[in-house]
C-alpha cells in the first residue's frame, strides 16, 4: 500500500515478557505497521484490513485471535466503527475482533518477517 513504510511481524497483547513463536505465552501474533500519515491514514489501513480479514472465524487460541491494537482514542474510535460496521453487514454472524490498547511489542523471529516473499 502506498504510504506504508514497513511492517514488522511480532507479538503483543500479553502480560508476559519476551514471547517467541514456541513460547508465545499470552500474546497474540500481530503486525506493526509503520506508515506516513501524509499519504495513508489509520482509517485507510483498517479499511483494507476489513476487506482482507475474516473476523467471523473464532480463533481456537489467543495466539491467532482477531484483534486491533490502537495507540490513541482516535484509532480506538476508528477501530470500533469498523468492527461495528462489520457486525451490521455480517448477516447474523458473530464478529470475533478484540479492540485493545497496544502494549509492549516484541519482534518475531526473522523467519516470520516478510513471509509472503519467502
Amino acid at each position: 500500500m502506498d504510504g506504508v513504510i514497513r511492517t514488522v511481524v511480532g507479538y503483543t497483547g500479553g502480560k508476559e515478557k519476551n514471547p517467541t513463536y514456541r513460547k508465545i505465552k499470552d500474546s497474540t501474533e500481530s503486525i506493526l505497521i509503520e506508515y506516513n500519515p501524509d499519504i495513508i491514514t489509520f482509517e485507510d489501513i483498517i479499511a483494507e484490513w476489513s476487506r482482507m480479514h475474516a473476523p467471523d472465524s473464532q480463533s481456537w487460541s489467543r495466539q491467532y485471535r482477531s484483534a486491533i491494537f490502537y495507540v490513541d482514542e482516535e484509532q480506538k474510535r476508528i477501530a470500533e466503527e469498523t468492527v461495528n460496521a462489520l457486525k451490521g453487514g455480517s448477516k447474523g454472524k458473530k464478529i470475533y475482533t478484540d479492540i485493545e490498547p497496544v502494549s509492549a511489542f516484541y519482534r518475531a523471529e526473522e523467519y516470520h518477517q516478510d513471509y509472503y516473499r519467502k
